[in-house]
């Protein structure tokens, strides 16, 4: 009998998690073997379940999704993981698959997806849904807005994010569990890459990415 593919399902919704695992459960070939609510928990147990593939949300509480993955390749760098996501923006689909996801499917997917996703991913495949793949491999110039948040780090990336949102550099603190000094720091490497002087432009941009909506 061949080994099920042992997996760890990172979500901070109770309710989704059981969705996805009830799905899961339909698959002869997928176990879920431990579930996490915020990329801390999930890197915990990670190093104790040591799980084939890791299948996470890009938006969550703590550290967030993206530096989440950051981590976990720390840790690992051949490590599986496999971004599911509502987010089906460029900007988050390039920076997941850059910093070392292995896939990357949306949550308005069909639901055989997830299964076939995990699969193809455990047999050393990389797995995008189909549709995403072209503008998830565009190529911009060098200047271009795009191009340069793609470039951020994923604090930078994520201080960006909220403080396109309205956050304030106290509320983004918080949120990213780093200091105000650090926060602001980070805003200011931001506007001076993206030559924005103000919050507004930056806004601006992130709505124009697709990053924030209004």
């Amino acid at each position: 009998m061949t080994d099920k593919i042992k997996v760890l399902l990172v979500d901070d919704h109770t309710v989704v998690r059981a969705g996805f695992k009830l799905l899961l459960a339909t698959s002869p070939d997928i176990d879920v073997i431990a579930e996490a609510n915020c990329g801390e928990e999930a890197i915990q147990l990670y190093q104790s379940h040591l799980p084939d593939i890791v299948v996470l949300d890009l938006s969550m509480p703590g550290i967030g999704g993206l530096e989440t993955i950051s981590r976990l390749v720390q840790r690992n760098k051949n490590i599986a993981i496999l971004v599911f996501s509502f987010h089906d923006e460029p900007a988050y689909i390039n920076r997941a698959l850059n910093i070392g996801a292995k896939g990357y499917i949306t949550k308005n997917s069909a639901p055989t997806i997830l299964s076939e996703a995990i699969i193809s991913i455990h047999n050393g495949q990389n797995y995008i849904e189909q549709g995403l793949l072209d503008s998830a491999q565009n190529q911009l110039p060098e200047n271009n807005p795009e191009a340069i948040v793609q470039k951020f780090s994923t604090r930078e990336f994520d201080v960006f994010r909220l403080s396109a949102q309205g956050f304030t550099t106290h509320k983004i603190a918080d949120e990213l569990c780093l200091g105000y000094k650090t926060v602001a720091n980070y805003i200011t490497q931001i506007k001076k890459k993206l030559g924005t002087p103000t919050l507004i432009e930056l806004s601006h941009i992130a709505t124009t990415l697709g990053i924030v909506k209004h």
